[in-house]
């Protein structure tokens, strides 16, 4: 099974809208989470612990990221932003390994951009 977490052991429920990009060598890219009113921000999450990263786990062991950003409105934090960067094809390869069974898990689908 595939999940995300912010705190290592607590999975996050909510399923992101996930960006990619990538160079026009494809070696290299980026990969932009935005998590809409997350668990991890429920006052009832408050105790567990600070965020401190975005651990996405699967078989083949975690990607981690440490570019993780809160989004405030009003004063009340109401999304997450993680940005991973791929940096080599080797990476990109894993990361779309794990985007495979996080998409199968969540029921995903991948839908390319239009040039």
């Amino acid at each position: 099974m595939a999940t995300i977490q912010f705190i290592q052991g607590i999975n996050e429920e909510v399923v992101p809208d996930v960006r990619l990009t990538r160079s026009r060598d494809g070696s290299t890219g980026t990969a932009t989470f935005r998590f809409t009113n997350p668990k991890i921000l429920d006052a009832s999450m408050a105790d567990k612990g600070e965020i401190t990263g975005m651990y996405l786990m699967d078989t083949e062991g975690q990607i981690i990221t440490r570019d993780v950003n809160a989004k405030f409105i009003n004063g009340k934090p109401q999304a997450i932003e993680a940005v991973h960067v791929i940096k080599s094809p080797d990476d990109w390869d894993r990361f779309m390994r794990f985007m495979e069974r996080y998409a199968q898990d969540n029921g995903l689908t991948f839908t390319k951009a239009s040039s």
